[in-house]
């Protein structure tokens, strides 16, 4: 059933996920003292500020900021709403989510429910399509066509197996006569881009005499499909439009799948179309994606970059190849940091991945992918044809027309050899020169520091007990300070009933309930704060802050009540409990 996810089942989660093996499958980190370290994702650096506690479950880039949990992190690094972040990182451990009716109104429930029924239904649904194409690659009557076309294209049974290829035939309803039962399902069709809305309200395949490339998300979940016609009909390759659960801009074909090949990808390569990959994987390369018909966007080069270091463009050598390679690398450069790389390859004309494989094999063809060109090797080459280097005006134009791609590389060594480059070949090596494209070209940024968070006493004991939750235990009613009026002291309140009602909570769990709320911002500060308490004294500093606590909550009492006693006058219960604070 559709609802919240029970607060319960998340501190299970958290309880069993460990955030250092988390982030380092995604990026290695290495030992320094008790936590580990790595440059951070989330920004270029040169020298890592990246710190992950095992401890206390929690990660913290001391240069941009960014902190959280194993939850946080998956929202972050896969781009995942929270639920998705939730059931990702579940799925690792084996847990299925529970959902539980929420305190929403009656109608906001049913519209949630609703939209996650529809959401797994459509997945389901997708699913069913995908196995309803490679069962008719078996079974439809002119599959013969289908299957001598892929083996003339030297794909395998295994290799099709492997990528879910299937087969549709050329008829105006073959899949809807099999899924398109009602209005309902028909519109759902519609709405997934699987049919086409006609005449009548009446849908109609979307895909139709084509062999059937499934495309999946990063969970592997078939998301839309790419249709490869075997006719002379137009156009040679049909694409899922976009849709509620497709995002084409966002999706890598065949990275689902080079993931399940290599456990360890090192490299990828960006090929154009759908056989390029699946022909490349069956000759060995098993690292290719296709970005979808589309120029490699922002946000699918931001998941290349996460998922390895070195990318590799491999395009046709024409100019509408170049032009997607300059794409490419324009929307690449705020990406690119020390230690990771884009380069490029361009096929001879008429040449494509697919063919040029099975004419050289696998060896020829990662040759060709070791020599391919580098970033700054491409964008020099192509600003160069745009003026004439042999004269002033022409050296001048050139540096003026690399500014704007330089400016947006972040600072590194790469953007400094750039830099070099260009005043040792195209300035004469003039030191003067060289500093004078240094400052043409680097952009003035500092890092973004965390605003030092200055310490006060309640401050201080909000941080010691988020990182040892446990000396709540220390103390004789966790309710003690429920009367003192004093800035945080109502959300250290909080944080020692949480502790108190389970005595097993950690760091992260602590911080996940307050996700969403202005506490939370709060408290994700004070975990980052530098109090300089070893472990091994946060006990006793907690105990005695809790004392200075108590001390001023009874001078304000005592105060409000010699303020009653001049004014109106006191109660006999007051006189006493004024005697007693007086005698203490």
């Amino acid at each position: 059933m559709a609802g919240m996810i029970p607060r319960q089942f998340i501190d299970d989660l958290l309880a069993r996920a460990d955030i250092v093996e988390l982030i380092d499958s995604r990026v290695p980190l290495k030992k320094a003292g008790k936590n580990y370290q790595a440059c951070c994702p989330f920004h270029t650096e040169k020298s890592p500020s990246f710190s992950v506690s095992q401890d206390k479950q929690f990660y913290h880039c001391f240069g941009c900021g960014e902190h959280g949990n194993a939850i946080s992190f998956l929202m972050e690094f896969d781009r995942l709403e929270f639920p998705d972040a939730v059931e990702e990182l579940a799925s690792h451990y084996n847990m299925d989510v529970p959902r539980e009716q929420n305190t929403r109104s009656p109608a906001q429930q049913k519209q949630d429910q609703k939209a996650y029924i529809q959401k797994q239904d459509d997945y389901e649904l997708m699913a069913q399509i995908s196995r309803f194409f490679q069962q008719q690659l078996k079974v439809a009557a002119d599959k013969d066509v289908a299957i001598n076309y892929l083996k003339g294209r030297g794909l395998s049974g295994e290799i099709v197996k492997r990528f879910g290829i299937g087969y549709i035939s050329d008829a105006w309803d073959g899949m809807m006569k099999v899924f398109g039962r009602t209005g309902q399902i028909n519109q759902q069709l519609v709405d997934l881009g699987m049919a086409i809305q006609g005449d009548k309200n009446k849908p109609y395949d979307r895909f139709r005499g084509r062999i059937q490339f499934p495309i999946r998300d990063k969970r592997g979940r078939v998301i839309g499909f790419g249709g490869r016609v075997l006719s002379d009909g137009t156009p040679k390759y049909l694409n899922s439009p976009e849709t509620r659960i497709y995002h084409k801009g966002q999706e890598l074909y065949g990275l689902f799948e080079a993931k399940q090949a290599i456990k360890q990808l090192t490299r990828l390569v960006v090929v154009e179309g759908y056989m390029d990959v699946v022909a490349l994987a069956q000759h060995g390369v098993d690292y290719a994606v296709a970005s979808l018909g589309t120029a490699t966007t922002p946000e699918q080069l931001q998941t290349l970059f996460r998922t390895v270091k070195e990318v590799i463009c491999c395009y046709d050598g024409d100019r509408a190849g170049r032009d997607a390679a300059w794409r490419a690398m324009d929307n690449a450069l705020p990406l690119i940091q020390d230690g990771y790389s884009l380069k490029f390859v361009f096929l001879p004309d008429g040449e494509d991945p697919d063919s040029m494989i099975r004419e050289k094999g696998q060896a020829a063809f990662e040759e060709i992918l070791d020599n391919a060109t580098p970033l700054s090797e491409f964008l020099l080459s192509n600003l160069s044809e745009q003026t004439d280097l042999r004269t002033n005006e022409g050296t001048s134009k050139l540096i003026e027309l690399f500014q704007p791609y330089l400016n947006k590389l972040p600072e590194s060594f790469l953007k400094q050899s750039i830099i070099t480059s260009i005043a040792n070949k195209f300035a004469r090596g003039s030191e003067k020169r060289l500093e004078e494209l240094r400052r043409i070209y680097s952009k003035d940024e500092k890092t973004k520091r965390i605003a030092k968070t200055k310490i006060t006493p309640v401050r201080l004991a909000i941080a010691l007990l988020l990182e040892h939750p446990h000396i709540v235990e220390t103390l004789p009613d966790p309710a003690i300070l429920k009367e003192l009026q004093m800035p945080g002291i109502p959300l250290l309140n909080t944080l020692l009933e949480l502790c108190k009602q389970n005595p097993k909570v950690n760091s992260a769990q602590l911080i996940e309930h307050f996700r969403g709320q202005e506490a939370g911002k709060q408290l994700t500060k004070l975990m980052c704060l530098e109090h300089h308490v070893e472990a091994e004294n946060a006990e006793s500093m907690f105990l005695d802050l809790i004392e200075n606590f108590l001390n001023v909550f009874i001078e304000q009492r005592t105060e409000q009540l010699l303020e009653k006693e001049r004014n109106v006058g006191l109660t006999l219960t007051e006189k006493q409990e004024l005697h007693g604070l007086l005698s203490a």
